[in-house]
């Protein structure tokens, strides 16, 4: 029979359990946390880890049990064995689908999937190593989103796991695309980092991949401009095209233009059938040269167009980057002094005993107003105005209904502000830009959908429209990509979808600069009128 002590003990242990137990089900396994986790975009990092979990089991699924399509794997196989066999002449380099059309990248990596691949032969291998190449694309574009806070999570859930072309294009299909836009996505993640150098490499190697990505190219050349100035843009252009001469060196060594006709070939018309945008026209219309001309003149005036709001963007990025760099180390260095402090209190009363009135009046001496003073030195007045209206800023330059994290000035929690909502200045230009592109390429082909897939959720909550609404721009997108063989109505809603969105965007972003320009013109007015007191005084 236990002792009273020991039963004592083991009464208080259970209760200690059972406290947590109900602790844990109240904070987790509440309403209140589901609607947390679905609506707020802070809880993404969470969330994305949940998708990508879940997306790597839908990925085997649909692997074990969907069979494969062949559509362009063994051309790719072909090409490249052509190259491994000595052959550097860019007119020779073929596939049963027609002559290679990709740049060196291209060449380099499908060589080593060729080797990887027993020659090509192990088609579930090169599934499975797509299924890596996905799940790490979900990431890096999960982490743009989770930066910048703007998409609640559910939005981003739905659009991941109800995309049956996406996973088709990925692992059913095999197309060099999402290769592409892989590195594409990690280019933009070291910008967001401002790790210029690395971008840029990664950046060219896309390129190098496959030509689509040269649609970002306007936006970043922009980007270059206003966080680098003239001579660092055109370093990092110059490493840019630099890569591009190294990898295809023993091409252009050989057999130059064969290489350059070949790879960036601007003139290459698409056969017709194939087409998911312009079914409704005729197979005549269609290859006139005339209506690419004219497509390729949209094109160029549409981004002109958006060119200086894109630039306004950029320039207000830079601006709240320099001011993180001059506020970050003065909170980082307060949260230091803070953390001091505590562990020199901490240890005081750990080497003497105090009484519990002494301890009362060295608890009423913290908190006079002269050592608060003291404590907030390193954070003056000035600097705390500055704080409360660069988040009113942010606030109505990023278009959010609510600003981000404001400067906590808590005993216990350490100073803090997000300045990562910045983001979303940067995010959308790059975006909207290669949006564009697509709303008026020549041809879009099915696997073309991954071009902008992972930006749609983005762009759609960059517009003034309802849920409801959005969700229909999603949906006929998706709905246009998924019939086989597209129609005259695929193509027209998918035209449709592109248009509300693209006026969406455009709406939400005069919006944003008009409220800029009010912010300005207040705050000008504020300091006239401050003048103006000084002078009289």
């Amino acid at each position: 029979m236990a002792s009273p002590k020991g039963q004592s003990r083991v009464d208080s242990r259970r209760k200690k359990t059972t406290n947590r137990l109900l602790k844990f089900k109240e904070k987790y396994l509440s309403w209140k946390y589901a609607r947390y986790l679905a609506l707020d975009p802070s809880a993404l990092p969470i969330v994305a880890l949940l998708i990508v979990l879940a997306e790597a089991v839908i990925n085997v699924l649909v692997i074990q049990h969907v069979p494969y399509t062949e559509i362009d794997w063994v051309a790719y196989m072909q090409e490249c064995e052509g190259f491994l066999n000595g052959t550097t002449n860019y007119a020779l380099l073929r596939g049963d689908t027609g002559p290679l059309v990709y740049p060196a990248a291209f060449v380099y990596i499908y060589s080593a999937l060729y080797y990887l691949t027993a020659h090509g032969s192990n088609v579930r291998l090169a599934q499975y190593i797509y299924t890596g190449i996905y799940l790490l694309q979900m990431c890096l574009a999960l982490r743009l989103y989770a930066k910048s806070r703007k998409v609640p999570p559910y939005m981003l859930v739905l659009t991941a796991f109800t995309s049956y072309r996406i996973h088709s294009i990925y692992v059913l299909r095999l197309f060099n695309d999402p290769v592409a836009v892989l590195l594409l996505y990690a280019s933009l993640n070291l910008f967001m980092d401002s790790r210029w150098l690395w971008g840029t490499i990664f950046y060219s190697l896309a390129v190098g991949v496959k030509m689509n990505i040269l649609l970002f190219a306007p936006a970043l050349l922009l980007f270059y401009l206003a966080n680098l100035g003239v001579l660092l843009t055109i370093v990092h252009l110059f490493i840019c095209g630099l890569i591009q001469v190294v990898i295809a060196y023993p091409f252009l060594r050989t057999h130059p233009v064969e290489y350059l006709t070949g790879s960036f070939d601007l003139g290459r018309i698409f056969e017709h059938k194939w087409t998911v945008n312009y079914r409704f026209l005729t197979r005549e219309l269609f290859e006139q040269r005339e209506f690419h001309l004219a497509l390729l003149g949209l094109h160029l005036l549409l981004l002109l167009a958006f060119a200086k709001y894109t630039w306004t963007f950029f320039k207000s990025y830079v601006h709240l980057r320099e001011v993180q760099q001059i506020i970050l180390p003065q909170l980082m260095l307060k949260n230091r002094e803070e953390k001091e402090k505590a562990k020199a209190a901490k240890k005081k009363s750990h080497h003497r005993s105090k009484s519990k009135k002494s301890q009362q009046q060295e608890q009423a001496q913290e908190l006079e107003p002269g050592n608060k003073e003291e404590d907030e030195e390193e954070l003056t007045a000035e600097q705390k105005s500055f704080l409360k209206s660069f988040e009113k800023g942010l606030q109505n330059a990023t278009g959010q209904k609510r600003p981000p994290a404001p400067v906590k000035e808590s005993k216990r929690k350490p100073y803090e502000i997000s300045f990562e909502h910045c983001t979303q200045l940067a995010l959308l230009p790059f975006f909207l830009c290669n949006f564009i592109g697509v709303v008026c390429a020549r041809s879009l082909h099915y696997q073309f959908y991954v071009w902008y897939f992972h930006s749609l959720p983005y762009l759609v909550w960059s517009t003034p429209y309802s849920v409801g609404v959005r969700f229909l721009i999603l949906g006929g997108i998706e709905y246009s990509f998924n019939t086989y063989p597209s129609t005259n109505l695929s193509s027209i809603v998918l035209h449709v979808s592109h248009l509300v969105l693209l006026v969406g965007v455009a709406r939400h972003i005069r919006h944003i600069i008009k409220l800029n320009t009010l912010v300005k013109q207040k705050r000008q007015l504020e300091q006239q009128q401050q003048l103006e007191r000084e002078k009289e005084e």
